[in-house]
């Protein structure tokens, strides 16, 4: 593929084709912004002739639609711009093969692959050949796709949901359950959700039962917002109650282990497997520091207290065995 020098080119002049397989992202667009500025364009577009007859045809754009998001905010015409040498096909191919100004999103790949198995009538086996990739990691992308409903592609396209919760957490979810995924994301429109609060959300989802599954699919902020307050209260009694108070909870939480141990080490007459003989042997090396540490606890616990806060009075006190001063008189 052989590329024709640099050049400024109307920004009315490229085409916008491929701008539903790139994902929104407004911060990097603000960060494009104040980098132009600053320092111009430092990074070429990435543009194809469109196959037409017409004297100024327009040049399809294949990469650099957040710079020209830029570009177009900040006021300017033009916009720096490569052409190359091949058609669309080669150029999206290249594009997949190596991303040139930034790593592309999973949904980002999957949906520049359906433009090249849909449109331009590609093998998934030749699309694989020429982006150095495996048929399986094609498959993949595709079968992504397939998972997740229209919405919710509109919805990464436009910046509302991110990458990562559109394959992590909305494909699993409409596989399972179509209707669910569709009312979660009907409802994060007007309770939006981070995307650490939707890992939270669907980590919770995936252990409850299906009442709860309901209440949690139509009301996602209300969940969120119980388990933050169930966490700043869990906070609040550790605070009040200082370290010694989560000491005894993990000492009752040792103490049922150890049981359940004992309980099940009981029933065994033969030579333990080498790696459990291993994991008794470290437990057994640890036990006696831990007695150890409980046996002087539990015994500064049954000393007086006055006496542990001033040791030094203690040899001025009579001895229990002696008469007092007065009888000897």
């Amino acid at each position: 593929m052989v590329n024709r020098p640099d050049s400024d080119v109307e920004i009315e002049r490229l085409q916008l084709r491929f701008a539903g397989a790139r994902v929104s992202d407004e911060r990097a667009v603000r960060r494009l912004m104040q980098s132009i500025d600053a320092c111009g364009q430092l990074i070429a577009c990435i543009a194809v002739d469109d196959d037409s007859t017409e004297a100024a045809p327009p040049l399809v754009l294949i990469d650099g639609y957040r710079r020209v998001a830029a570009l177009r905010r900040l006021g300017r015409d033009t916009a720096r711009v490569q052409c190359c040498n091949c058609t669309i096909g080669q150029a999206l191919v290249q594009q997949l093969a190596c991303a040139q100004s930034r790593a592309m999103a999973a949904i980002e790949q999957a949906l520049l692959l359906r433009e090249l198995i849909d449109a331009q009538q590609m093998s998934q086996r030749e699309a694989a050949r020429q982006c150095g990739r495996d048929a399986s990691w094609v498959q993949r992308r595709l079968l992504l796709l397939q998972a997740l409903p229209e919405g919710v592609l509109d919805a990464v396209r436009a910046g509302g949901v991110s990458s990562w919760a559109a394959a992590r957490v909305f494909a699993p979810l409409a596989r399972a359950n179509s209707e669910h995924a569709n009312r979660l994301l009907a409802s994060l429109d007007a309770q939006r959700l981070s995307t650490r609060e939707l890992r939270s959300w669907f980590d919770h989802y995936q252990g409850a039962q299906h009442a709860q599954r309901e209440r949690m699919v139509e009301h996602p902020r209300l969940f969120i917002d119980s388990l933050n307050e169930r966490d700043r209260e869990r906070d609040a009694q550790r605070l009040r109650g200082g370290p010694e108070r989560e000491l005894a909870g993990d000492l009752g939480h040792l103490q049922s282990l150890l049981e359940r141990v004992r309980r099940r080490l009981a029933p065994l007459n033969t030579p333990v497997a080498a790696p459990l003989a291993r994991a008794c042997a470290r437990v057994h090396a640890v036990l006696p520091d831990v007695a150890s540490e409980l046996g002087r606890l539990c015994h500064d616990s049954d000393r007086d207290p006055q006496q542990r806060a001033h040791p030094a009075s203690a040899g001025a006190a009579p001895a229990r065995d002696q008469p007092a001063a007065a009888a000897v008189a």
